[in-house]
């Protein structure tokens, strides 16, 4: 096992870039939603259009979905609102349609999804996953979200999607070189991505208790076990390593 420190220093700051990076690119998109429902209290569904090009400046590289989830009854038309789209390798992105009407068989309540109700119950970023998303991709997915305010209320999020599959293929090599079993998880212990068979992407991790750390404080420490854990910077992600 390679066991040096700038071994798992060189992953664990390559995860914090990425995260600071999507987390970056978001802000446009952040400011124009605040601006635009900041700007009249009657916003409704079809102002929402106007963040388009801001949304479609954040879509490319890592970033295949993006855009702005409103909460319940921000906008004056509509109970709900959903301004999402997504990047399809042709020269306009699609926009993603879901069923907004609560009495329709196929509605959708994103009021229930983690990545809505992190950022409204505690006002911070969040990092949603991995899941597989079967609403757009049927892919493994991270998704990115931070909490919009209105007169200092929740109003809604911002957020972008990634693919596990391209976080795996910038990082993997990283992860293989430091030898043993090492995995980038979320805090519930789910791995993301990982250089063996053994934990595979969306399986937890056993052999420490990630969630009780995390809550601990997540300072790195190197379990009895043998076991060595690492937060990525500011990020929901740690790298965990063992020679087993």
């Amino acid at each position: 096992m390679n066991d040096t420190p700038s071994a798992g220093s060189e992953v664990v700051e390559q995860v914090s870039a990425l995260v600071e990076d999507v987390f970056g690119r978001l802000k446009p998109v952040l400011a124009g939603a605040e601006g635009l429902l900041a700007a009249s209290a009657d916003a409704t569904a079809e102002d929402l259009t106007r963040l388009r090009p801001q949304v479609f400046e954040v879509l490319g590289g890592l970033v295949v979905g993006a855009g702005f989830i409103s909460a319940p009854n921000t906008l004056a038309d509509q109970e709900f609102g959903f301004e999402w789209w997504t990047e399809t390798g042709d020269a306009e992105p699609a926009q993603l349609v879901i069923s907004l009407d609560p009495d329709s068989e196929n509605f959708l309540d994103y009021t229930r999804q983690s990545w809505f109700t992190v950022p409204r119950d505690t006002g911070r970023r969040h990092i949603n996953g991995p899941y597989v998303d079967y609403l757009c991709t049927d892919e493994y997915t991270l998704t990115f979200t931070v909490p919009v305010q209105r007169d200092g209320a929740f109003a809604g999020v911002v957020g972008a999607d990634i693919y596990v599959r391209e976080v795996e293929r910038l990082l993997a090599p990283k992860l293989r070189a430091l030898g043993g079993r090492a995995a980038l998880v979320n805090a519930q212990g789910r791995v993301i991505v990982s250089n063996n068979a053994r934990q595979a992407t969306g399986s937890l991790v056993r052999e420490v208790d990630v969630p009780a750390w995390w809550s601990a404080g997540a300072e790195p420490v190197t379990t009895e076990s043998g076991a060595h854990l690492r937060r990525c910077g500011d990020s929901p992600i740690a790298l965990v390593r063992s020679e087993r």
